[in-house]
């Protein structure tokens, strides 16, 4: 079920999106009215698109966007009053991938919503089937072969290691509940012993992590889960 946020101060609105997206079979909606419930949202969830508004109370949304564009190319579509062509060119010029103007018809939002998914989903296929190599800065993986690198140096890792380190590869900056690391590399429900991820944590940042006990890398989001931070360098 594909996960849409809405970000507007106007509850009626809001209300009126989440009824309209539902009416079209999406059921994962979350709602905020702020920019700092919307952060805490993009921290915590992966969205496959963002409406988002450019006069919040508590930050400009050109603003938000940006900070939103630090943690992830989720498509972002701004929804506002603001029509003028430098409103429109700078919502695009920060990072937006549309800009509706208000008052607008839900269903065409909709159709632009559906339009914007797709066009993601053809190009994460057409990723995943050709990206097989990862270079962030001292550390290589090569999917192809099956090994790891670091600073240069062939380090021995088990499938089941090389896995989790590609997923986090495939996915920087994204903070991943442990419940839902072991639902996606160990493909069992939450019934599963989660002990499992935190040991595999744990043997990954002794094999990448400059100091395992201090790591920079495989970070743990306290009360969230674990988060990939790419290190310094060039990324490929």
């Amino acid at each position: 079920m594909e996960r849409i946020l809405l970000v507007d101060d106007e509850m009626g609105l809001l209300e009126m999106m989440s009824m309209a997206l539902r009416a079209e079979g999406f059921q994962s909606i979350d709602k905020a009215i702020n920019a700092q419930e919307a952060l805490a949202y993009v921290r915590k969830n992966q969205y496959a698109v963002i409406l988002l508004d450019v006069t919040l109370p508590d930050m400009d949304g050109y603003v938000l966007c940006t900070k939103i564009r630090e943690m992830t190319k989720t498509p972002i579509m701004f929804l506002t009053a603001r029509t003028s062509d430098l409103d429109i060119l700078t919502g695009l010029n920060v990072g937006g991938d549309d800009y509706i103007t208000k008052p607008f018809k839900p269903l065409e939002v909709i159709a632009r919503i559906r339009a914007k998914i797709r066009r993601e989903q053809n190009y994460r296929e057409a990723e995943k089937e050709e990206k097989l190599h990862y270079t962030y800065g001292f550390l290589t993986l090569n999917l192809a072969s099956g090994q790891l690198y670091v600073e240069g140096i062939e380090v021995p890792c088990t499938a089941r290691e090389l896995q989790l380190l590609a997923f986090f590869f495939q996915h920087p900056n994204y903070i991943f509940s442990i419940q839902d690391l072991y639902e996606r590399i160990w493909g069992t429900d939450s019934l599963g012993d989660t002990n499992t991820v935190m040991v595999y944590m744990n043997r990954l940042r002794k094999k990448i992590e400059q100091a395992p006990n201090n790591p920079k890398v495989l970070i743990n989001v306290r009360g969230l889960g674990y988060k990939f931070v790419p290190p310094k360098g060039e990324s490929v």
